[in-house]
């Protein structure tokens, strides 16, 4: 039987989603609670991959096990909830055919990105937010977001290093939105490199900053060099936000 989780978890506390050699991660964790709920040995699979650090408002995860046809798996969130810690929550459970895949199916996600823009810091917002203490210029960042739109190879927009071949990726949508002092980045695409969200958002804060012009967008697609896009943003302010199938 497969069972299909939707769950959402702050990661500050993990090494991400994928289980990890002597470092807690979020699968680990929830198989363990599921195991100990059920009391037997169960498959989990997640829909992606997550960095250390990085938070999730929707992720998905199939449960496969030889487990019983007449459990209520919608109380589930109810049920397993004590054998989970509080960052991490199931929020829906249902049963799907065996042919589901929880990564292959997905057809695109939607990653938001927060930055806290304000001179102040906010110790509510430690670890939720990336802390930015200038004004930063919501237009000419828009400007710069839908040129990102469409299928290009982002290599420019990929860790170095990285062993991806294929860095050809199609980006659904890309906007910028500020209310109050929090300014959020939204990114949609079929798939993402490994730091993609976190570079295209760091290249934003360079246009708003003039050290790149909203205009030299392609040229830094077309290069694909890493050297030609903006920092890396830090992990705290990233969430997956939604996953489409």
């Amino acid at each position: 039987m497969k069972i299909l989780l939707e769950i959402a978890y702050v990661g500050t506390a993990y090494h991400g989603f994928q289980v990890q050699n002597n470092a807690p991660s979020v699968q680990k964790t929830l198989q363990t609670a599921l195991e100990s709920f059920f009391g037997k040995k169960l498959l989990l699979s997640g829909c992606s991959r997550t960095d250390s650090g990085v938070h999730a408002k929707q992720f998905f995860c199939t449960v496969e096990g030889d487990l019983s046809e007449s459990f209520p798996f919608h109380k589930l969130p109810i049920a397993a909830s004590r054998f989970l810690p509080d960052d991490i929550a199931i929020l829906s459970a249902k049963k799907v055919e065996d042919s589901f895949h929880v990564r292959y199916d997905v057809s695109y996600k939607e990653y938001e990105y927060l930055i806290l823009n304000r001179v102040e810091k906010d110790p509510f917002l430690s670890a939720r937010a990336f802390h930015y203490p200038r004004e930063l210029d919501i237009d000419v960042m828009n400007q710069a977001a839908s040129l990102l739109v469409g299928k290009h190879d982002f290599a420019s927009f990929m860790a170095a290093g990285s062993k991806i071949v294929d860095s050809v990726r199609t980006v659904k949508s890309c906007s910028v939105e500020k209310n109050g002092d929090l300014v959020v980045v939204r990114v949609s695409a079929d798939g993402f490199l490994y730091n993609m969200v976190r570079i295209i958002c760091g290249t934003l804060i360079a246009v708003s900053e003039g050290k790149i012009q909203a205009e030299e967008i392609p040229e830094v697609i077309a290069a694909c060099d890493r050297k030609r896009a903006g920092m890396t943003l830090p992990p705290d302010g990233l969430y997956l936000a939604k996953v489409v199938y």
